[in-house]
């Protein structure tokens, strides 16, 4: 199955926009885009390796992903099974591309679908109406 990509511009710098991505993802991340609908934080720990979650005020911990590819500020992948079972996990790879005059285009490629089955269609489709319903949050918090 082919390829998800998407991709948008946001007005500041890639080191911005990363940060942005990675420690403030909690201050502009969809509470509707959770498992909890209202977690109290949403965290990517640093490095190959960490952890992408939710903690809720219960102290419950909700893993949305691993990462695997740590570059900042040009690059981030990680395996993201937000909604899904951990086996089932797709490959999303998030580049951000420094342009002209302090902006910068953010990239996001999500693969690994076969691991879905046949549910894959569906949930590539709703992927990717997630992924456009961030853009406004994102740029809000970035720029």
């Amino acid at each position: 199955m082919d390829v998800l990509r998407v991709s948008f511009e946001v007005a500041c710098a890639a080191d911005h926009a990363f940060a942005t991505w990675t420690e403030r993802i909690g201050t502009w991340w969809p509470k509707d885009h959770t498992v909890s609908g209202s977690p109290e934080a949403v965290v990517f720990e640093t490095g190959v390796g960490g952890r992408i979650y939710e903690s809720t005020s219960r102290g419950e911990e909700h893993q949305w992903g691993t990462i695997t590819r740590w570059s900042p500020p040009q690059l981030l992948a990680y395996r993201w099974h937000l909604g899904v079972r951990e086996e089932t996990a797709t490959d999303v790879i998030v580049r951000f591309v420094p342009l002209a005059g302090e902006m910068t285009r953010i990239e996001i490629e999500q693969s690994g679908w076969d691991v879905l089955g046949l549910a894959a269609v569906e949930l590539k489709e709703r992927n990717r109406s997630g992924w456009e319903s961030l853009v406004p949050p994102f740029r809000a918090a970035a720029e």
